[in-house]
C-alpha cells in the first residue's frame, strides 16, 4: 500500500492527505464530541487527562523519534551504497584503459551493459518493491570472464588488473547490499506502534476541555498536525527507492560512467 501511494502521488499531495486530513478529522471529531458532551468544555477532568496525555505523548514521541531516525539512517546508508557501487564501476572503467584493446573493449561492453541494466531494469523493479538481480547478473559475469581469461603481461598491467578485480568484487557486494535495502521495510510491530499510537493519542486530546472553542480547535489542530507530519515522514522514508525523496540513480550516469550514455 505504501509503495502504491509513493509511486502514484507526489510528496506534496501525500502531505495534504496525511497532515491536512489528520487535522480536519481531528478538529471535526473534537467539535462533535464537544457538542455531544457539553460538560467537557468545563474541563472537569483536565487534571487526569493532562497526566494521561503527558504519559502517552512522551512514550509515543520516543517511539516516533526512534522510527524516524532509524529510517533516515537507512536512507543515508542506501545513498552511500549506491554511490559506492557507481564509484567502483567508474574505477573499473578507468582501469580498463591500462589493458590491451580486446580486454578494454570487453570490460567497457560489460560495464556499459551493467550500468544500463541497473538504471533501466533494476531501478523500476526496486521502485515497485520487486527487486531482483535481473540483467545485471549477465553483464557482471561477462566482466568477470574478461578478467579471468586475461593474463597481465607487465607490472603496470598487473597492478591495474588487481585493482580492477577488487573493484569488480566491490560492485557485486554493493549490488547485493542495494537490493537488500530495497527489500527492507519497517517491521509490522513498529508500523503498528507508529500508526496505532496516533489513533490512541489524537482522540485522547478531545477529552481535554477548554472553555473557548477556538482555543481548543487550535490545540487539537497543532497536536494532530504534528502527528500527521511525523507519520508522513515514516511513510516517505520507509521506502528508499520509491517516491519523490527516493535515492536517485544519477551516480550511474556521471563521471567516467557518462561515456556509456553518450554512445
Amino acid at each position: 500500500m505504501s509503495l502504491w501511494l509513493l509511486n502514484h502521488f507526489s510528496t506534496f499531495t501525500l502531505s495534504l492527505f496525511a497532515v491536512g486530513g489528520t487535522v480536519l478529522l481531528s478538529v471535526a471529531g473534537s467539535v462533535l464530541l464537544r457538542r455531544r458532551y457539553p460538560s467537557l468544555a468545563r474541563g472537569e477532568h483536565n487534571d487526569m487527562v493532562g497526566v494521561t496525555l503527558g504519559m502517552f505523548g512522551a512514550i509515543y514521541g520516543i517511539i516516533l523519534a526512534f522510527v524516524i531516525v532509524t529510517l533516515w539512517t537507512q536512507l543515508e546508508e542506501t545513498q552511500t551504497i549506491v554511490a559506492s557501487e557507481a564509484t567502483d564501476a567508474a574505477l573499473i572503467a578507468r582501469d580498463a584503459a591500462a589493458f590491451p584493446q580486446p580486454v578494454r573493449a570487453g570490460l567497457d561492453s560489460a560495464m556499459s551493459g551493467y550500468v544500463h541494466a541497473v538504471v533501466e531494469d533494476q531501478w523500476p523493479r526496486m521502485r515497485g518493491g520487486n527487486p531482483s538481480y535481473g540483467a545485471t547478473e549477465v553483464h557482471l559475469q561477462a566482466a568477470y570472464r574478461v578478467l579471468q581469461t586475461y593474463d597481465p603481461k607487465s607490472q603496470t598491467e598487473q597492478v591495474f588488473y588487481e585493482q580492477a578485480v577488487g573493484h569488480l568484487n566491490d560492485v557485486a557486494s554493493q549490488r547485493r547490499a542495494r537490493i537488500t535495502m530495497a527489500r527492507q521495510e519497517l517491521p509490522p510491530l513498529l508500523q503498528a506502534l507508529a500508526f496505532g499510537g496516533a489513533v490512541v493519542l489524537v482522540p485522547l486530546t478531545f477529552l481535554y476541555g477548554l472553555r473557548k472553542l477556538r482555543v481548543q480547535i487550535l490545540f487539537i489542530a497543532a497536536v494532530s498536525g504534528l502527528v500527521g507530519f511525523s507519520l508522513l515522514l515514516v511513510l516517505v522514508l520507509d521506502r528508499p527507492f520509491a517516491g519523490d525523496l527516493s535515492v536517485s540513480p544519477a551516480p550511474y550516469r556521471e563521471g567516467a560512467l557518462a561515456q556509456y550514455w553518450t554512445r
